[in-house]
């Protein structure tokens, strides 16, 4: 088992800033890659960005490039999402979750195994 633990998320107006960090306890974090994905009001959960066990391979999906940075410290057993130049349409409940053992890294929301509690970013315009 994985417990994840966010913080960070607020309200922020448009073209501010947020970091997000994902605090980890349980079996051992640098064995997993980690994720943020989110969910926003009536909409499905929805892939964000990714990083590998060893942090040497990111992903990202397109709406949040160049804007949002994901990271991790493996000696600290956190992940961290900074996301900066937000938009209203970022706004959602934002997860960090831990892959499937056997996942280099996760793209999909059906390849993570381990979910935090979720954290609210709201982007005002």
């Amino acid at each position: 088992q994985v417990q994840l633990v966010e913080s960070g998320g607020g309200l922020v107006q448009a073209g501010g800033s947020l970091r997000l960090s994902c605090a980890a306890s349980g079996r051992t974090f640098s064995l997993y890659a980690m994720g943020w994905l989110r969910q926003a009001p009536g909409k499905e959960r929805e892939f964000v960005a990714a990083i590998s066990w060893s942090g040497g391979t990111t992903d990202y999906a397109d709406s949040v490039k160049g804007r949002f940075t994901i990271s991790r410290d493996n000696a600290k057993d956190t992940v961290y999402l900074q996301m900066n130049s937000l938009k209203p349409e970022d706004t959602a409940v934002y997860y960090c979750a831990a892959a499937r053992i056997d996942l280099r890294i996760g793209v999909r929301p059906d390849e993570y195994a381990y979910w935090g509690q979720g954290t609210q970013v709201t982007v005002s315009s």
